[in-house]
């Protein structure tokens, strides 16, 4: 009697549990789409309206980056930590913290600076799934461009880490700038090293 209850048991926990683990693994993956990250209004009318308008959305090879390419790491250590983090942002949603386009452009600056510290304590892993200066063709890219990544191009094939990362350099490639980031940037201790 004991011995059956005790299968049972774990025959039930194996199905709660691998349901359960597929689950999240469902709501992990349905939160990681651009369709997601556009379903409030915020996001729809603000930053992927700017995005379309970069090279990021339209470009001549037809490769284009979604919303989780730059801002959901890919490995699931990290996909879950971000997701984890981005559950301040659900609560911001709930109390119309930046609910009209004025109150976005209010809080602009505060949401990018906390994006760029991110990005620039990850070193720019997010970019780099794309973006490798070992990859680079210096020859093709345009010579303002070629210039300020050869050093880091050289850095990377002599198996060194490069001096800056991609958001040192990139900021607002895929969204508009906020106005009074420069100083922003210059009075930020993490942002202005590299600058």
């Amino acid at each position: 009697m004991f011995a059956k209850s005790a299968v049972t048991l774990l025959l039930v926990g194996i199905v709660v549990g691998v349901a359960g683990w597929g689950g999240f693994n469902w709501a992990m993956e349905a939160t990681n789409t651009e369709s997601f990250c556009i379903s409030c209004h915020e996001m729809e009318e603000n930053v992927f309206q700017e995005l379309q308008e970069t090279v990021h959305f339209t470009n001549r090879t037809g490769v284009r980056a979604t919303c989780p390419d730059c801002h959901v790491p890919r490995d699931w250590k990290h996909k879950v930590v971000r997701k984890i983090k981005a559950s301040s942002e659900l609560y911001h949603k709930l109390m119309g913290t930046i609910d009209t386009p004025e109150k976005f452009e209010e809080n602009r600056l505060e949401m990018a600076m906390r994006e760029w510290e991110r990005m620039k304590s990850t070193d720019s892993r997010e970019c780099r799934n794309c973006h490798k200066f070992a990859s680079m063709d210096l020859e093709k890219q345009q010579s303002r461009s070629a210039d300020r990544h050869d050093p880091h191009y050289w850095d990377a094939i002599d198996g060194l880490s490069p001096s800056k990362t991609c958001i040192d350099c990139h900021k607002g490639i895929a969204h508009s700038l906020p106005e009074g980031w420069e100083d922003a940037v210059a009075n930020n201790p993490v942002l202005s090293t590299g600058e």
